[in-house]
């Protein structure tokens, strides 16, 4: 069996040093995700960035891993403290016995967007059924049937979500092709050389494709009446989740930490993307700098204010969950115990 230490020197794929401090206590604490340069992760990138665990009397290490369902197994493992991810991923933790739970929310939406290839007979096919359908809603989907779909990796939010649209219009999941990509650069090579015809992305490499021309617009999550829209309720996206166990006992450093993240949320409700562009570190932004700042234009009202969960998310990441196949029932699942607003209460 791999010990923490080896299965986080697995899984660390990138560690930028944003805010670097000296260390607050003997052992620093390790917060995960799935790509450092997806937009929906952007307050814990910025509460690092600019000082905010430092201020709270925290040394935390911001890390990048393959994916999100990569960086629920390293928490698990013990190899981070924390996991900033989809809160969906609560849940389906919860229910194979593993008890975590999501303490500040980061985004009310989902973030993501399934675009179709234009560079694919059958991407262009599927954009070409959604483009009859003014609605855009879920029998334009059906045309996804018999379709190699991109996702990040099997049991991820974009697997999830895929198969949770294509469930609601009709397709089975044996009727089409997942193509598990992993990382931003696969996704954009996909698409702009066919080998998918559609795939599920996050910003800012929606923007991206969109703007070159290499994809058009199938599903769109990225804000928070979209997802709505599209998934039938409110909803809990990015989140900060953690064992249990390592809450109890962190209490203090629990809360420091939300208190960090939440002031992270308040820097993006009040700055243009212009100004909290201008503050991030060149590896985050990539080498498109005006393409990211047009898609942090577009994102910034999918953040959270508060950090709270909102009123009926839980239920509709459960029903999301259930339809999509996971294999998941609500009998599986206490939803009072994948939450806790405790932290954010308490937030300066």
């Amino acid at each position: 069996m791999l010990s923490s230490a080896q299965h986080f020197g697995r899984a660390l794929l990138v560690c930028i040093a944003l805010g670097a401090a000296p260390l607050a206590r003997a052992e620093p604490i390790r917060l995960m995700m799935g790509g450092m340069s997806k937009i929906v992760y952007l307050p814990a990138v910025l509460a690092a960035q600019l000082g905010y665990f430092k201020d709270e009397g925290l040394d935390v290490q911001v890390v990048s891993g393959p994916a999100g369902i990569d960086t629920s197994t390293e928490l698990i493992a013990g190899a981070i403290e924390g996991a900033v991810g989809f809160y969906d991923h609560t849940l389906d933790l919860q229910s194979r016995g593993q008890d975590v739970l999501s303490v500040v929310v980061l985004q009310r939406a989902a973030g993501l967007a399934e675009l179709a290839s234009t560079h694919s007979d059958g991407g262009r096919e599927l954009a070409g059924a959604v483009a009859t359908n003014a609605a855009a809603n879920a029998p334009a989907m059906k045309a996804a049937q018999g379709k190699r779909l991109g996702i990040t990796g099997f049991g991820a939010s974009t697997w999830v979500l895929t198969r949770f649209l294509l469930a609601r219009a009709g397709v089975a999941p044996g009727d089409y092709t997942v193509v598990p990509l992993a990382s931003d650069t696969r996704f954009v090579e996909a698409f702009e050389q066919g080998s998918i015809d559609a795939g599920m992305v996050e910003e800012p490499t929606a923007t991206r494709l969109l703007t070159s021309g290499a994809a058009r617009v199938v599903a769109d999550m990225r804000t928070v009446e979209d997802t709505q829209r599209w998934l039938g309720g409110p909803y809990a996206g990015a989140c900060l989740y953690l064992r249990r166990n390592w809450m109890l006992a962190h209490r203090q450093e629990s809360a420091q930490m939300v208190h960090a993240l939440v002031r992270a949320l308040r820097f993006i409700g009040t700055h243009s993307a212009e100004q909290i562009t201008a503050v991030l570190p060149p590896e985050v932004i990539g080498n498109d700098r005006a393409g990211y700042v047009r898609a942090l234009a577009s994102a910034r009202g999918a953040f959270s204010q508060d950090g709270r969960m909102p009123d009926g998310a839980p239920q509709t990441v459960l029903k999301v969950l259930m339809t999509a196949g996971s294999g998941l029932t609500a009998r599986h699942v206490d939803l009072s115990k994948t939450y806790t607003n405790e932290f954010v209460k308490g937030s300066p």
